[in-house]
């Protein structure tokens, strides 16, 4: 069988790789980083690019960047105009990569670099979508762990979507669905469900998710949180489905209820105290009532944030770009 295209090009050193990595305040590690990503993309190819997305850093990353980008060209920085989040950086770059594939990784040492060479392997086999799957968890703590399993969980008994367990942002992108994603307007975001939702061939790559070279990560418990509603609201309406099930259920036991009452009191009068489990009964609905408007609010947030259209990013930097 005669060598495809990207094989060929893989094997002539000529795949055009765009690198797009997202930092926060990492002025500890991005100069070790940017160095060693350098060395293992010219091993690789001879044309690369890496994107670095700013997303608003207070220490001195920007003047690391900046150092390095003087040397090399090759070297590109995005300035957000402040933090607006990890996925929208991820969306920033990405909307600025011009290369035949797209790699997304952290700048933390946590994405081993050796797994490069076999994300593009993979992609001149024929596939797309090559994503890393995180093979331990056991630096997490056990909350965050069984958090995380739940939120697989429910995002497959919840969506249309196949979000593979455990897999994260670092992966490889053929152009095609990197043009896919820059079609995408809304303006709250989960980049896995998105990475899911477009499809195309796909293969995971296991790795062992390696420490922190320095710093402490910028994720707290309430980002995941907040990350997880947003995933489930962007991707599923069966929160919104369960509680009008769950509304007729209680209508229908009312009803029931209401007739056994009627019932009671024709046959033997009306000597039904039952102050107590009228409170209980109150204060059991008004519950209900508050847990599904929150639920529907989540969605209406939502809605709220995209008709007003605001734009997803503002850029305060762009060095190193043609245009």
């Amino acid at each position: 069988m005669p060598p495809t295209k990207r094989q060929i090009a893989l094997q002539n050193k000529h795949v055009y790789i765009s690198c797009v990595v997202p930092v926060f305040n990492e002025e500890a590690v991005i100069t070790t980083f940017l160095q060693s990503l350098q060395e293992k993309l010219r091993e690789m190819t001879e044309r690369y690019e890496i994107i670095v997305i700013d997303d608003g850093s207070r220490d001195q990353t920007v003047e690391k960047i900046r150092t390095l980008s003087s040397v090399n060209p090759a070297i590109k920085l995005l300035g957000l105009s402040r933090n607006f989040g990890k996925e929208i950086a991820l969306t920033a770059g990405i909307e600025h990569t011009s290369g035949d594939v797209t790699i997304l990784m952290d700048a933390d040492f946590q994405h081993p670099l050796d797994l490069l060479p076999i994300f593009l392997q993979r992609w001149a086999e024929g596939y797309d979508m090559v994503y890393g799957v995180r093979t331990n968890r056991e630096s997490e703590s056990y909350f965050k762990r069984n958090f995380a399993r739940l939120f697989y969980w429910l995002m497959k008994k919840m969506t249309k979507i196949d979000v593979p367990k455990h897999a994260g942002d670092f992966r490889l992108l053929d152009k095609k669905i990197v043009e896919a994603l820059q079609q995408f307007p809304e303006r709250t975001r989960f980049m896995k469900g998105l990475y899911a939702w477009v499809g195309y061939q796909k293969i995971s790559v296991p790795f062992v998710v390696q420490d922190r070279a320095a710093g402490k990560s910028a994720w707290r418990f309430s980002t995941l949180t907040e990350l997880a509603i947003t995933g489930l609201t962007s991707f599923s309406d069966v929160p919104l489905r369960v509680w009008g099930w769950i509304g007729f259920s209680i209508s229908l036991l009312a009803l029931i209820y209401a007739i056994y009452i009627v019932t009671v009191t024709l046959l033997f009068g009306a000597d039904l105290p039952g102050f107590p489990t009228l409170i209980v009964a109150i204060m059991f609905l008004g519950g209900i009532q508050l847990l599904s408007i929150g639920i529907l609010g989540e969605y209406i947030a939502r809605i709220f944030t995209e008709v007003k259209q605001r734009p997803r990013y503002l850029l305060q930097i762009k060095e190193g770009f043609n245009e």
